[in-house]
């Protein structure tokens, strides 16, 4: 898989929606899999089945 960056749009209890920067599309996904400290507005980095902090 191909790394893509991605912005925290919603927050609701322990799962997250993301959207893909470059393609608008959406993901939701569980907290625990996204480093500490992420809140709504984050820039995220996904490559190699980990996510970054931008």
């Amino acid at each position: 898989m191909e790394p893509k960056d991605y912005i925290i749009v919603k927050i609701e209890g322990d799962y997250a929606t993301l959207k893909d920067v470059e393609t608008g599309g959406e993901l939701f996904i569980a907290m625990a899999l996204l480093p500490p400290g992420c809140d709504i507005g984050t820039k995220l980095h996904y490559e190699l089945f980990e996510y970054s902090v931008m």
